[in-house]
């Protein structure tokens, strides 16, 4: 499925793929994220902490009436304060939704699938 937007000079249809890209990426720009996780634990192994390319695959989009619900599936850092970051991916998601695409985050929940000590 896609968002569709109409205005006075034609449709636009966004992708949830696109979505997913624009939430992956402002979620791994938080401090605290060491990475995205699967959110297929079984299919994908919790254990591996997703490339920054496949970034999208910890993210799933579900279409609501007056906008989109976000599932983010995420490892953070050992240390971290997890409640923060969490609460910062919240706004940072769905203020880049807003601003880079025009589409309003109905939720944005945040699932944390693990904790990683932070690089040495």
């Amino acid at each position: 499925m896609a968002v569709k937007i109409q205005n006075q000079l034609g449709n636009i249809d966004i992708s949830n793929d696109v979505i997913a890209t624009v939430v992956g990426g402002a979620a791994t720009e938080i401090f605290g994220i060491v990475g995205m996780a699967s959110k297929n634990q079984i299919r994908d192994n919790l254990n591996e902490i997703l490339r920054r390319d496949n970034y999208s695959k910890g993210v799933v989009v579900r279409q609501q009436e007056d906008g989109v619900a976000i599932d983010v599936y995420i490892i953070a850092g050992y240390g971290t304060k997890i409640s923060e970051v969490c609460r910062n991916v919240q706004s940072k998601v769905k203020y880049n939704l807003e601003s880079m695409l025009g589409v309003k985050a109905e939720s944005v929940n945040v699932i944390v699938q693990g904790v990683r000590v932070i690089g040495d």
